[in-house]
């Protein structure tokens, strides 16, 4: 993939998804960053186009003789993980190596799709680029990041039937925002205590209170007619 022609160059990255750097096709970016870091894009995509992560990693001079394993993963609006058809997307650098590439290849954009599926629809996409193997003395060296994605395909055609309502970017504020206090559901009337309702007081028919109290009535005639019969009589 190549720059678009006169498009400005990017120079940092986001930390996490909420951080992430707003990326177009065929904007370049270079930024510098250190070993182990996660590295956070954004870019828009919309129906009938595929697109394409191209990364290069220099690496530092100074670093051990290990290997590192280096990957980039594409995320949806709803944070779901995309396929990579194409491209290194998790290569390895020897240690005789001083950069690293990194490639991943999406699925065509779809206008629609059924809910159970995973399949890519228009919305706001995310690149991770880190690595996931590195001695533990490499880990903070500085090293130095080229990105560029690229699409392709015409932007509003495709094949498939139906259109997706609404593009999948997350809620920056999620909730309901209150414009006034909300008023308090009004009370009965207190009429000082002397109106009470007795029925309220009465246990239902058939309920556990009537059973419980009708138990120990008979608890307590069983227990003094026991007592009557084995009471000795009195000799006087």
């Amino acid at each position: 993939p190549t720059p678009s022609p006169g498009a400005t160059t990017v120079t940092k990255a986001g930390t996490s998804f909420l951080s992430a750097t707003p990326v177009a096709a065929g904007q370049p970016v270079r930024v510098g960053a250190s070993t182990g870091e996660y590295l956070y894009w954004s870019f828009p995509a919309a129906a009938g186009e595929t697109h394409e992560i191209s990364a290069t990693v220099s690496l530092a001079k100074n670093r051990s003789n290990g290997r590192s394993t280096w990957t980039v993963e594409v995320f949806d609006g709803l944070r779901r993980r995309q396929a990579c058809t194409a491209g290194a997307q998790t290569p390895t650098a020897d240690a005789s190596a001083t950069t690293v590439a990194i490639g991943c290849t999406l699925r065509r954009v779809r206008p629609w799709a059924e809910p159970w599926s995973a399949d890519p629809l228009p919305g706001t996409y995310y690149v991770r680029l880190a690595v996931v193997d590195v001695p533990e003395a490499d880990l903070g060296l500085p090293i130095d990041v080229d990105l560029l994605i690229s699409a392709t395909g015409d932007a509003g055609t495709s094949p498939d039937d139906g259109k997706l309502e609404a593009p999948l970017v997350p809620p920056a504020n999620a909730g309901e925002v209150l414009d006034s206090v909300p008023t308090a559901a009004p009370e009965d009337e207190d009429d000082g205590g002397w109106n009470i309702n007795l029925t309220g007081w009465l246990p239902e028919a058939g309920s556990r209170w009537i059973w419980t109290t009708a138990g120990g009535v008979l608890a307590a005639v069983a227990g003094v007619f026991g007592f009557a019969l084995t009471r000795r009589p009195s000799t006087r």
